[in-house]
């Protein structure tokens, strides 16, 4: 017998194996992969709102840009001198925190989707095959050779239903051809319908709700981060040009004492001059000599710190276009027009932050509701169904009338709800510290609006200051010379004035790139400030 039977049982597990096999290897990885992608982003592209800003450089980077993402074809290995505009790209592009922001929006809507699943039809298909062989003294003797497949479905309806349906068959009688051999097919069925606790869409699809919401506030909060990386980009892109501009204020330090000791040397061997004026002119020659020594180490420092901003080698040989910076001077400064008042009004109707804190009141209100309802006792509509095939080889009908049915009634009275009674308790608590982060984040936004507002008048005020304390600082330096000349004045006046001059040029530097980032700072904490698709900002249209 087991000679006859087994040649058929290595057909069989052929057939059972290329089975399994061909449902387990229907889809590959990337088919996944792309799934996923594309119903993530659906979901983004969907939950954008105009007032967010631009849709543009917030897929991660091993998915297709979208035509208005930065596309960076080569990354600068070769002595550049970077634009601002150029920079801002890079660094939108490659930086890393900007990478791990646009990857925390894709997983956020990514859980989503499993929430959204939860409520979508679930298929079920198993195919399990089996051969057994007994000895002469086992209660079973010979081969057996057993095959059962199940499909079927599950699905949790909005108002908290659970629908099962279930087909189980016996498939040797398929595998084999054989109208002898047996088939049993059942179709069954199950449904539970909560009445009390777990009833209702609004608690039923709360997790579902605060998924929906929390992707909503990661686009939210993505955006608010886009806003806040330009300004650092910007700010910092100025603070190395503005390190450089040390650098060439000091070498034109230097070269002025030089001069002058120089010129002092010669009074001195022609008897003009004592040559105690000439040793402290050659003490401040050293100094400005180490102070340019520093400004050049601090130059090359920030200029590394901005390469790593733009995620490029710190040894990469690139250069800031210095005349960014002759171009804002020229520019000089100018007032945003905005009143304190309307400014902090502004930023209450328009941060995005301050949208996120406002809605999670609204959850917290919608988890004591759900709290409350654990509460309650369960009992639950539980109805089934099992019907079987007709015979041995009519196995395409089922047979409903002679099918079993039943519906019945479980239930799970409130004895114990200490868990329930915590977690109701605590849900009204977080709704009070919600409410109150929800007022602290609007005093702290009309503290930051106020703060930035008086800083813009300040850097603005100290910028006209330093100008016209430079004006004076050079005069200050030709008259002494001249004073000098004649005797009028000590070598120590002239020099004095030189160091001045070299601070009141760093404070001028140093006043204009404070303003342009007070600026900056002022429209990101109003909520005005808006990111283009090249990564550069603008000011929104009120």
């Amino acid at each position: 017998m087991s000679s006859i039977i087994r040649p058929k049982v290595d057909v069989y597990l052929w057939l059972g194996a290329i089975v399994v096999l061909g449902v387990a290897g229907c889809h590959s990885p990337e088919y996944y992969k792309s799934e996923a992608d594309e119903e993530v982003y659906s979901i983004i592209d969907s939950k954008w709102q105009e007032s967010h800003g631009e849709k543009a450089n917030y897929k991660i980077s091993d998915v297709e840009p979208s035509p208005n993402d930065i596309q960076l074809d080569e990354i600068f290995s070769e002595p550049n001198v970077l634009s601002l505009a150029d920079a801002v790209a890079i660094a939108t592009a490659n930086n890393r925190e900007y990478k791990t922001e646009k990857e925390q929006l894709y997983l956020t809507a990514l859980a989503l989707t499993l929430k959204r699943h939860n409520f979508a039809r679930k298929w079920l298909g198993t195919f399990d095959a089996e051969y057994a062989r007994g000895g002469e003294n086992d209660m079973m003797s010979g081969e057996k050779i057993s095959y059962e497949a199940d499909t079927g479905f599950s699905q949790l309806l909005a108002d908290g239903a659970i629908i099962g349906m279930n087909i189980g068959l016996d498939w040797a009688r398929f595998l084999t051809g054989s109208p002898g051999t047996s088939l049993t097919s059942v179709l069954s069925g199950t449904i539970t319908q909560p009445l009390l606790r777990g009833a209702g869409r609004r608690v039923v699809q709360e997790e579902l709700t605060q998924a929906e919401r929390d992707a909503l506030y990661r686009i939210r909060s993505f955006n608010r981060y886009r806003k806040g990386f330009v300004v650092s980009v910007v700010s910092a892109y100025y603070r190395v040009l503005q390190q450089k501009d040390a650098v060439t204020n000091a070498e034109n330090n230097y070269r002025r004492v030089l001069e002058s000791k120089e010129r002092l040397e010669m009074e001195a061997e022609a008897g003009r001059r004592s040559w105690i004026d000439v040793d402290e002119a050659r003490q401040n020659v050293l100094k400005a000599e180490n102070t340019l020594v520093q400004a050049k180490e601090s130059y090359e420092r920030s200029l590394d710190e901005f390469k790593i901003v733009l995620a490029l080698p710190t040894d990469a040989d690139i250069k800031l276009d210095q005349d960014e910076l002759r171009a804002l001077e020229e520019l000089g400064i100018d007032q945003p027009d905005y009143t304190s008042e309307s400014a902090v009004e502004t930023a209450l109707l328009r941060r995005l932050d301050l949208a996120n804190s406002r809605d999670k009141v609204d959850d917290a209100v919608r988890k004591i509701a759900v709290a409350e309802d654990n509460l309650r006792a369960d009992l639950n509509l539980v109805g089934s169904t099992n019907v079987g095939s007709r015979g041995k080889t009519d196995f395409g009908t089922l047979q409903f009338h002679e099918g079993s049915y039943a519906l019945g009634i479980e239930s799970d009275l409130p004895f114990d709800r200490k868990s329930e009674r915590n977690e109701y308790r605590s849900s009204l608590i977080t709704l009070m510290q919600q409410q109150r982060q929800y007022e602290e984040d609007v005093d702290n936004i009309k503290f930051a609006v106020r703060g930035a507002y008086r800083k813009l008048q300040e850097t603005s005020d100290r910028y006209n200051i330093q100008k016209n304390s430079l004006k004076l600082a050079e005069q200050r330096v030709e008259s002494n010379k001249l004073l000098l000349d004649a005797g009028r004045v000590s070598v120590r006046v002239l020099l004095e004035s030189q160091d001045d001059l070299l601070e009141a040029q760093d404070s001028v530097t140093d006043a204009l790139v404070d303003h342009l980032a007070a600026k900056l700072s002022f429209y990101k904490d109003v909520g005005i400030l808006q990111v283009r698709p090249d990564g550069m900002w603008e000011q929104s249209v009120q």
